[in-house]
């Protein structure tokens, strides 16, 4: 099956995942995270980015993103991964060594409403989810954290949402998603499928060259 062309349309919100070549661990000490959470905020200098929700893990990280011009996501994606690339190499004295990341960014468009809600809760409570810690606000690198202690990282790094925070934000993050939810997301990340209402879904697959994603894998029957 041919790739599915990277659509960056500004105006949209999207979730963003990249992971580790070979899931290896990129932050293993708290100099590691800050060192990227700097890149992040260099970043906004080079291509201006609404950053809505983060998380960094030991091999991965979650972004939500809202880019306002078409293809800003592309732009700033590449220069923070890039300067995160060769940074950590010269930092771990391993110039010429193979990629840190395992490829290109994966992404998906987020209809900003519930669904978004959801996918901000789905990156937010990653490390509860992971066993990281007990409570999702816990971890020290992601959104969370820095929105609940205003912290100098959220001045610089974190936007306002297209949407209100609901009223027990912290207790609903810490309870788990239900199983169709995970199953959707984990789906839309895997394929690039817009995240949304059905006839949401459509009209964005339409509109950002997305029906590819729509399609079932494999060869259809004769």
């Amino acid at each position: 099956m041919p790739r599915v062309p990277r659509i960056a349309v500004g105006g949209v919100v999207y979730h963003v995942l990249n992971r580790a070549n070979g899931r290896a661990q990129i932050f293993k000490r708290p100099g590691d995270y800050a060192a990227f959470e700097k890149v992040m905020a260099e970043a906004q200098d080079r291509v201006p980015m609404r950053v809505l929700a983060y998380c960094l893990m030991p091999n991965h990280w979650h972004m939500v993103l809202h880019p306002d011009g078409d293809g800003d996501l592309s732009r700033h994606l590449a220069w923070l991964t890039r300067t995160h690339s060769l940074r950590w190499h010269a930092f771990q004295g391993m110039h010429g060594c193979g990629h840190l990341y395992q490829g290109r960014f994966k992404s998906f468009p987020v209809q900003s409403d519930r669904y978004f809600l959801t996918v901000c809760r789905y990156v937010e409570r990653n490390p509860l989810r992971a066993g990281l810690v007990t409570r999702a606000e816990d971890w020290r690198w992601g959104s969370l954290w820095c929105r609940e202690r205003s912290t100098v990282e959220a001045t610089a790094l974190l936007s306002e949402w297209p949407v209100p925070r609901p009223d027990g934000w912290l207790d609903f993050v810490n309870q788990p998603l239900n199983g169709e939810e995970l199953a959707a997301l984990r789906l839309c990340a895997r394929r690039g499928r817009p995240y949304g209402s059905a006839d949401w879904v459509l009209h964005a697959a339409a509109r950002l060259g997305l029906e590819p994603t729509l399609r079932p894998r494999g060869r259809p029957r004769l």
